[in-house]
């Protein structure tokens, strides 16, 4: 099953790749059937999940790579738990939606399309790893479609930004090969699963150097400050789709990673640094607001919204306890939908407007009211209001971190002060206000593909929001071996 989910969307793009330049029409309806099946076979994986088993489920596995001489293999090795079942489900959710907000590309669609659903195997494959070096390959995979994506797809500075985004990955991937080499040398298994059940005690280098080392691309990639700086530039100047997938699911490997890798097979380093850790979260959650606050860019603004947002994930990792990591795991999922279906709608009004600049927006609830009224919901979502999916992942992080690091919660409470603020001030300077005569020809969201993707997000956003149980009971289930471990000690 598993196994399938990778080749779904793979297949999808090999068969745009042989697709002949004539028939490029097709390419997004090919786009968007190997991506529906995509996201039913993720809801199925999602649904068939028993959070009452242990361990994980649905495995794929045999050995990849046997050198007898060493003693070592890599496996090919596939499955999933309480932790990644949701984030196979927001991948398979968030890649549809990137299908169905690219409907009009014009430009090499057959290309497009291809790249993009390569980019969905790519991150499946991270989120389904059970092995350190296939983790590391999948991890890399998605390099090559984001760039293009990016260089070729994208606007203003494209070819900059994109390889802004790249250089930062391939530095704090290098730093990570290095880290889960070292750890399967000393555990002599880069299996995940065995790993954790017996972590290393001791390596050619101080286990504290590895596990910084590891944690280097994860913190890259959240990302957290100082290390956010390619994001706004990657957020401004991608394609619409490429925004959502990038801030939906590809900010949610750095968190991922953490929890999978870092935290349970390095439990002891994580926490003599979980102080260190809390700090650079409550660091993030508020400069990212601050900088939040200073932008006139809808796009840039809701970038680095997403630094101050993912700082609440870290948060959660930092408490080592059940609340705690609970609420990061949840954040990654409400966060990817909100800030996905902003970006989304953002895209939109830029389609229409043909600006995403503040001052020159104004009025235009009257003139877009069901565009207007989406954007609304996953704002105050963002904000964090009760009955909406991101007040539930906030509340859970905050819970869990107050006893653990009442400084850093308290800290990290006034981000969502300043969230309150940017958003609030963001919405009412764009939808408020007297109708513009400059925007009397705009045309409402009509179109049967961008009214199917924003009501399927906000269904997530508001579901979740009203009964948490659809996401908690899994990702308590598996977090709770992860806090088990790492407050052992």
């Amino acid at each position: 099953m598993l196994t399938l989910f990778l080749l779904l969307p793979a297949t999808g793009a090999a068969l745009l790749a042989i697709t002949r330049r004539a028939d490029e029409a097709r390419a997004k309806w090919i786009a968007l059937i190997f991506s529906s099946l995509a996201f039913a076979l993720s809801v199925l994986i999602f649904v068939r999940f028993d959070p009452d088993i242990a361990g994980y489920q649905f495995v794929d596995r045999f050995t990849w790579i046997n050198t007898h001489q060493s003693g070592f293999t890599v496996q090919y090795a596939l499955g999933v738990d309480g932790l990644s079942a949701p984030m196979v489900l927001l991948t398979g959710l968030l890649s549809l939606a990137s299908v169905l907000v690219s409907w009009r590309v014009e430009l090499r669609p057959r290309e497009y399309y291809a790249w993009l659903l390569l980019l969905e195997s790519a991150v499946g494959g991270v989120f389904m790893s059970l092995d350190l070096i296939q983790f590391f390959l999948f991890w890399e995979l998605e390099l090559l479609p984001m760039y293009l994506l990016i260089s070729i797809w994208g606007t203003g500075r494209k070819e900059y930004s994109a390889m802004k985004f790249v250089l930062f990955t391939i530095v704090g991937s290098a730093f990570m090969l290095v880290g889960f080499l070292v750890l399967g040398l000393a555990g002599g298994s880069f299996d995940i699963a065995v790993l954790t059940a017996q972590p290393p005690q001791q390596a050619l280098v101080p286990l504290s150097l590895v596990f910084w080392a590891v944690m280097a691309a994860f913190l890259v990639k959240l990302p957290v400050v100082p290390f956010h700086t390619w994001l706004p530039d990657a957020h401004t100047d991608a394609p619409t789709a490429v925004s959502v997938l990038l801030a939906g699911v590809l900010l949610k490997m750095g968190g991922y990673g953490i929890l999978r890798i870092a935290l349970p097979i390095l439990p002891g380093e994580a926490r003599d640094f979980r102080v260190l850790l809390a700090a650079i979260a409550a660091v993030s959650v508020v400069y990212g607001a601050i900088l939040t606050l200073q932008q006139r860019d809808l796009k840039r603004l809701i970038a680095y919204s997403s630094v101050s947002h993912m700082g609440y994930v870290l948060l959660g990792v930092a408490t080592m306890g059940a609340v705690g990591l609970s609420g990061a795991a949840l954040q990654m999922f409400t966060h990817g939908t909100i800030t996905g279906l902003l970006f989304i709608t953002v895209g939109l009004i830029y389609d229409r407007t043909h600006t995403r600049q503040l001052p020159e927006l104004s009025g235009l609830l009257h003139r877009l009211p069901v565009l207007g009224t989406v954007t609304i919901v996953a704002g105050l979502a963002a904000l964090g209001l009760p009955g909406l999916s991101g007040f539930v992942a906030e509340i859970t992080v905050f819970l869990g971190a107050l006893d653990a690091h009442p400084a850093a919660t308290i800290t990290s409470v006034f981000g969502v002060v300043l969230a309150a603020g940017y958003i609030l001030w963001a919405l009412q300077r764009v939808f408020t206000g007297p109708p513009a005569a400059r925007w009397a020809q705009l045309t409402d969201a009509t179109a049967w593909w961008e009214r199917t993707v924003m009501a399927g997000m906000v269904l997530a956003i508001v579901a979740v929001g009203v009964y948490p149980a659809l996401l908690t009971t899994a990702v308590e289930s598996g977090v709770a071996p992860i806090a088990a471990i790492v407050g052992a000690g």
